[in-house]
């Protein structure tokens, strides 16, 4: 039988779009990390970069600290001293890391004041001038962070420093967050100046750092998803607004040569996670300044105990819209290597049963052996590894090359861009589309490579072919690629907490 091919013609493309017309990634997606927004992961992507000039780098962005409203001062936006943000890449298909990049955070409050009537009295701002790259002596908090790359196990591996490629230091500057415009004037400038090129162990080729504020790249019509997916899921795709595009968020990212990540073949798996300690002791009277005699106090609370994962994320919104509600918190706990616990969410999911009831719309039959294999093992010959376990975890094939930025195709694969999710995510990558597209049987019965050897998807059931007519399932809430750099860090500048500097006496 003649497998249908998913390399759709352009005027094919053309037409879905026109006769047709579920989500944040991961933001406070589970009950338990509601309470704990510094570790919440809430986006991973994972491309082959594809700024002019650096080809053959992989692009790793993990997403932490959601909804970030650019005014929230004094304290901002700070990530957490005490946890672990750790990226993993498996290169043999096991579903256990291979290499970990892992990163950790110390804040610094310099407790600067100002005289009062001949008392000095600490300020309760995180500035107190305008700050500069070159100049930073007005600000009261300082983030520094740490890399460690390990090889094997993730606490019980090789572990080695990242340092800088110039200076040889093993500690890296967090730039201050988008405070306003009179208090850094022009922030890309600043920002960019916090990109670091670092010494990556074991690697012939020095790779990039950045952790630091960005605006929220992820696009959704949140509301209305959530409100029993109150849409017209088969409108015009830009038929509704990106309820998020006014938030901000905190992003680690790295960018690192792909053969310094690559086994003995071009596809990676990678996922983010965050850990915190196990033990928690608040402080009925935290430490202060001289000026209440509390400086040599303990902090607000004390912590110990073994590292515990509270926070993972590889392909998006597995744990917002698959996972059952009462599971949500063990996922974010998990493994890869432990997901056979979870194989029910993705061969028999609940979304197409409630689009279903709610629009009437005949779910795909089950098992759905099409997002088995987008989500747990890789396309054969494509994003899976001769050998693999099934796990969820977002997967590249760093040997597709890169699409250039103006020719990306938001809809991925799905949309003929090979570059493009589920062989990794880029930031302009629709993956609510994507996703509410194929968990409505765009893929069942599909093969990416066509009669070529490789590529099967998967039927749904016993159904070898589209289901609903292919349609495109969307949100209303269209990605617009002006609104992402085309260089790394790849997500666009942070929104400004302030931009009246003009307005305001000198």
């Amino acid at each position: 039988m003649q497998r249908r091919s998913l390399i759709l013609p352009v005027t094919c493309m053309a037409a879905l779009l026109a006769s047709t017309g579920t989500l944040a990634s991961s933001h406070r997606e589970a009950p338990f990390i509601t309470g704990m927004p510094k570790v919440d992961g809430t986006d991973f992507y994972m491309f082959n970069s594809y700024e002019s000039g650096r080809d053959g780098y992989v692009t790793l962005i993990a997403n932490y600290l959601p909804l970030q409203d650019a005014y929230g001062g004094p304290n901002y936006f700070s990530l957490d001293d005490d946890a672990i943000y750790e990226i993993h890449i498996d290169n043999t298909g096991n579903a256990q890391e291979d290499i970990t990049f892992q990163f950790q955070f110390n804040t610094e409050r310099k407790n600067l004041a100002v005289d009062v009537d001949g008392t000095s009295v600490p300020v309760p701002l995180i500035n107190i001038g305008a700050i500069t790259a070159g100049d930073n002596s007005a600000q009261n908090v300082l983030e520094t962070y740490t890399v460690k790359m390990i090889t094997g196990d993730r606490r019980t591996g090789n572990v080695q420093p990242l340092t800088d490629a110039g200076s040889g230091s093993d500690t890296f500057d967090k730039p201050l967050d988008n405070i306003g415009t009179k208090s850094i004037n022009n922030y890309a400038t600043y920002a960019n100046s916090f990109i670091h090129d670092v010494t990556i162990p074991d690697c012939p080729m020095p790779g990039k750092v950045f952790v630091g504020q960005r605006q929220e790249g992820f696009v959704v019509n949140l509301g209305e998803v959530f409100d029993l997916v109150a849409l017209n899921p088969l409108g015009d795709r830009d038929s509704r607004s990106n309820t998020i595009g006014d938030k901000n968020v905190t992003s680690l990212a790295l960018e690192v040569p792909a053969s310094c990540l690559t086994g003995e073949n071009t596809v990676i798996g990678g996922w983010t996670t965050a850990s915190v300690r196990q033990a928690t002791v608040f402080n009925p009277a935290p430490k202060g300044t001289e000026t209440t005699a509390s400086a040599n106090a303990k902090g607000p609370a004390v912590k110990g105990g073994a590292y515990t994962q509270v926070s993972r994320l590889g392909s998006p919104l597995v744990n917002e819209v698959v996972i059952g509600l009462q599971d949500k918190d063990r996922f974010n706990a998990s493994e890869p290597k432990d997901d056979g616990q979870f194989a029910t969410y993705v061969t028999n999911p609940t979304l197409p049963a409630l689009v279903e009831i709610l629009f009437g719309v005949t779910a795909p039959e089950t098992p759905r052996n099409d997002l088995v294999t987008v989500f747990l093992t890789g396309v054969p010959g494509v994003t899976q590894l001769p050998s693999v376990t099934p796990s969820e975890m977002l997967r590249l094939n760093t040997g597709i090359p890169a699409t250039a930025a103006g020719s990306q195709v938001d809809l991925g694969v799905a949309g003929g861009d090979f570059a493009g999710f589920p062989n990794g995510r880029r930031p302009v990558d629709d993956v609510v589309d994507i996703a509410l597209t194929a968990a409505e049987g765009f893929l069942c019965g599909g093969d990416v490579n066509g009669s070529a050897p490789g590529g099967e998807i998967g039927n749904c059931g016993t159904q070898d072919s589209q289901v609903n007519g292919g349609a495109i399932v969307n949100d209303g809430a269209l990605p617009d690629p002006a609104a992402y750099l085309t260089t790394f860090p790849y997500l666009n500048t942070p929104l400004p907490g302030a931009n009246n500097v003009a307005a305001m006496p000198m």
